[in-house]
């Protein structure tokens, strides 16, 4: 018994949505640097220097210590060597942001970048841009569906596109990488501010199409 199976046709639209929520975290990388006639003189050296630094972390969240030391070399011939401590910190509490990278500044760290501004929470933010987002795909579907002259029917699958949500800083101000910023006390004059995080979710909807 013959017979065929009618296709449904269907529409395929991407919906993209954004929201905005202010940073409620900053990341700081810090590096101290010492010198040394060897890595032991060396290590020594920087322990001496960081010996000010691990009381002003104590109720930070420290991510990262890493410690490396290697010889300095010129023209085949060891000259020295050098020490270095790299931290990553995360603070929570950004009212105490300037008075940790005052501090910082003041034990005369080799390199300071920061802060990188993100949420501790992103899961309310995500859920709202993921709304977003599927209602973007929905509008766009019922035009397609109008300029063709059909009433839009049941939606048939979803999923993420491009990875999904992300996220992004809106504005590029507030950061500062520098070797040495100058006194501590300037610190304040830099206008850290919290930035505006940009959370983008993007999907891919397929709906039927009815007569």
């Amino acid at each position: 018994m013959g017979g065929w199976l009618a296709s449904v046709a269907e529409v395929v639209t991407k919906g993209t949505g954004e929201v905005e929520r202010t940073a409620d975290r900053a990341q700081l990388d810090v590096t101290f640097e010492a010198v040394g006639a060897d890595r032991s003189e060396a290590v020594s050296t920087l322990n001496q220097r960081i010996s000010a630094v691990e009381p002003l972390l104590e109720t930070f969240e420290v991510r990262s210590r890493q410690l490396s030391a290697h010889d300095n070399w010129d023209n085949n011939q060891r000259v020295g060597s050098r020490a270095q401590q790299q931290y990553v910190i995360w603070v929570s509490d950004l009212d105490r942001l300037d008075d940790l990278l005052a501090g910082l500044v003041q034990a005369e760290p080799s390199w300071i970048n920061g802060p990188s501004w993100a949420l501790v929470d992103d899961g309310e933010a995500v859920r709202e841009a993921q709304k977003e987002a599927v209602a973007d795909a929905l509008r766009r579907a019922e035009g397609y569906a109008t300029a063709l002259g059909r009433r839009l029917g049941p939606l048939l699958r979803i999923g993420d596109t491009e990875g999904g949500a992300g996220f992004s800083p809106k504005m590029m101000r507030g950061g500062a990488s520098f070797e040495m910023a100058g006194p501590a006390g300037m610190v304040d004059q830099l206008a850290l501010k919290a930035q505006q995080i940009t959370v983008t979710a993007v999907c891919t909807a397929a709906w039927s199409l009815l007569d």
